[in-house]
């Protein structure tokens, strides 16, 4: 595709793009090359927290352009060491490692609960994972989630990750063994189909682990900074984890990420983590504008009040039109379809017009809505109208 002088060809093929180029962004709308505007529920997947271009993520930018952008992570910055104390004022954590991407948190909590296993538990290293489960992009972290198919991608796998079914406490027990040191999972499998683990289960996980005397890691990638209608989404089962990762929504847009740990499972010596961009203070200062606004007064309360009434519209929608209903957390959800047209629609819905809809469809029988966490019931109704459009079509 030509884009001015430049042509698309000159980027490595990775995924199949439509022929657009997204030029501006606005709370829930971005608009392409020809003007035509769309109703983004993707979101960047829940990573625009806040919506595309929100004034206090410009804003923090700015600021921190102006003053400082990359000192070295082998000092402290003013903005990585704010965005380390509201995460932990905030949480049941006391450390704090900053990162780039979900997948390097994840990364980050596997090596984290190796070297915990080298000390405490004779060398154990297993780390019991999900079938469905979604962990990052990296040779660890692919080896570490259940998407099918990726057992042979990039063979041979990291050794190390014993699959569990989700929601069942047994298979985790049976799995569980001299050479286990953690269970790792996401409290809401987003690329699994929006399936969000059982309140009972995390508790018995958390009973279960602490009982064996090994680790329970969360990976908050998705559901983390107010995604659930919590700050995090392990609250509404009051449990206190070992370890959790942060990426998508805590950077509002930019590429932030962070790994958190209760003290007693700190155990990294100098050199053993790191990385170029740690604790950047241009990333780290969004962080913390980002975090603020999410701990304002109401803030979270009208996440579960959007969520909720996303979750009517949807419902309703369902019963119209025979589907299957709908699940999720907070303000990420799924329409579970009766077929599997879920590809189908996200095409129809993008191409349509004179506006178009992002939708995404993880699964071929569902469709995902990822919706900045400042929705209005207003833009939720519209994208009701539209999807209802799309389903009679």
């Amino acid at each position: 595709m030509q884009y001015h002088a430049a042509n698309t060809d000159s980027l490595m093929s990775i995924t199949n793009r439509p022929d657009l180029v997204f030029e501006r962004g606005e709370g829930s709308w971005l608009y392409d090359h020809q003007g035509k505007a769309y109703l983004d529920f993707i979101q960047g997947w829940a990573v625009n927290t806040l919506g595309h271009c929100p004034p206090e993520i410009a804003a923090a930018l700015a600021a921190q352009a102006g003053k400082l952008i990359n000192p070295s992570p082998a000092f402290y910055n003013g903005p990585m060491i704010e965005l380390a104390g509201l995460l932990t004022a905030n949480s049941v954590f006391d450390r704090v490692f900053f990162a780039n991407t979900g997948a390097e948190a994840n990364e980050g909590a596997i090596k984290l609960a190796r070297k915990w296993g080298r000390l405490h538990k004779d060398g154990a290293y297993e780390i019991i994972t999900f079938g469905h489960s979604f962990h990052g992009r990296t040779l660890a972290t692919m080896s570490a989630s259940g998407k099918a198919g990726w057992d042979t991608i990039y063979a041979p796998q990291v050794a190390g990750f014993p699959k569990a079914t989700y929601n069942d406490i047994a298979t985790v027990n049976e799995k569980i063994g001299p050479k286990t040191v953690a269970v790792m999972l996401e409290p809401v499998q987003g690329e699994g189909g929006v399936i969000p683990a059982d309140i009972e289960f995390l508790k018995a996980l958390r009973e279960l682990t602490t009982a064996r005397g090994i680790l329970l890691i969360v990976d908050e990638v998705q559901t983390g900074m107010g995604r659930t209608g919590k700050l995090f989404a392990y609250e509404h089962a009051g449990i206190t984890p070992d370890i959790m990762t942060l990426a998508k929504g805590i950077g509002g847009g930019v590429p932030l990420a962070a790994l958190l740990a209760r003290e007693e499972i700190c155990c990294f010596e100098p050199g053993d983590q790191g990385g170029t961009y740690n604790g950047n203070p241009l990333m780290t200062a969004v962080g913390a504008a980002v975090l603020k606004r999410l701990l304002a007064p109401g803030f979270l309360a009208g996440v579960e009040a959007r969520g909720q009434y996303l979750s009517k519209r949807l419902l309703e929608l369902s019963a119209k039109h025979g589907l299957s209903g709908e699940r999720g957390s907070g303000l990420l959800r799924a329409l579970v379809l009766a077929d599997e047209r879920g590809p189908d629609i996200v095409r129809r819905a993008l191409e349509g017009g004179p506006t178009g809809l992002l939708l995404n469809s993880p699964r071929p029988n569902l469709l995902r809505f990822m919706p900045a966490l400042n929705v209005t019931e207003a833009e939720i109704d519209q994208m009701i109208a539209m999807l209802d459009g799309l389903l009679q079509g």
